[in-house]
């Protein structure tokens, strides 16, 4: 990817990169599902996630412009980050703008020539007490520059149990010849674009069309460590039976996000 194309004109080949990433805790009773909900606000609220997008926004090449958000009552918020092709000189001032969480969040960034995305969605039911936290990212580029720089980064600001990425090119460009490209830089698969250390802590599997450039990776956690997601709860206060349950609640939990069924 660092070799560059001589092309002719500009290279109008728009490349999105979108993942789903959910995060899965145990939570026993209704009170702890809602504190569970108020703790993910607190983790990862509009500060936060502004933070992440201008991180990406610097990783893909392009600069924040101004950042533009609202909080609202009782609760859900929206930023908006306007970009420019141009440096500016107080691009980390504004990307430490205040917030306050919500149990729903939006994030854009707007860029001149791409966009930032991201949205959360804590969710529980009254009747279960597996809670999942979901978080919806689109980041959509132009030209050469290329979301999958963002992978590792993206992947290692969540706390990710299921992940399922989607990417692909669409448009075409042109060479100096005149010959229509439809893709810029090899690619076979989105795991070549993550780390091996990350790769390892998770069974993957990809779906590609590769005639319309289209890839497609989920992947989903190998080992649980109980400990980790129990939310206000320690192992040791739960009988040897319960915990073998619960581990047995989480992991189906998991097998149902990442097949996309219901288990019965």
């Amino acid at each position: 990817m660092n070799d560059k194309l001589k092309l002719y004109g500009f290279n109008n080949l728009t490349k999105t990169l979108s993942f789903n990433i959910y995060d899965i805790c145990y939570a026993k009773s209704a009170r702890e599902q809602q504190d569970y909900i108020k703790y993910i606000d607190e983790q990862y609220n509009s500060d936060r996630l502004t933070k992440i997008l201008c991180d990406v926004t610097e990783m893909i090449g392009a600069h924040v412009l101004n950042i533009s958000k609202q909080d609202y009552d009782p609760q859900g918020a929206s930023v908006t980050i306007l970009v420019s092709d141009k440096d500016i000189e107080d691009i980390d001032e504004s990307c430490n703008m205040g917030a306050v969480s919500v149990e729903k969040q939006s994030i854009a960034g707007h860029l001149d020539k791409s966009h930032l995305t991201v949205h959360t969605y804590p969710e529980f039911h009254p009747d279960n007490e597996i809670t999942t936290f979901r978080v919806d990212i689109d980041v959509s580029t132009c030209g050469q520059t290329t979301p999958l720089k963002s992978l590792d980064y993206l992947i290692g600001s969540f706390d990710s149990d299921i992940i399922t990425i989607d990417y692909r090119v669409r448009g075409f460009t042109r060479d100096e010849q005149g010959k229509k490209l439809f893709i810029d830089h090899d690619i076979t698969s989105i795991q070549d674009y993550i780390a091996s250390d990350t790769l390892e802590r998770y069974d993957a599997v990809d779906v590609n069309v590769y005639q319309s450039n289209i890839f497609h990776t989920k992947m989903m956690i190998k080992e649980i460590f109980l400990q980790n997601y129990l939310f206000n709860t320690d192992t040791y206060e739960l009988a040897p039976k319960r915990r073998l349950e619960i581990n047995d609640a989480l992991r189906r939990e998991m097998i149902e996000i990442f097949s996309g069924m219901n288990i019965y």
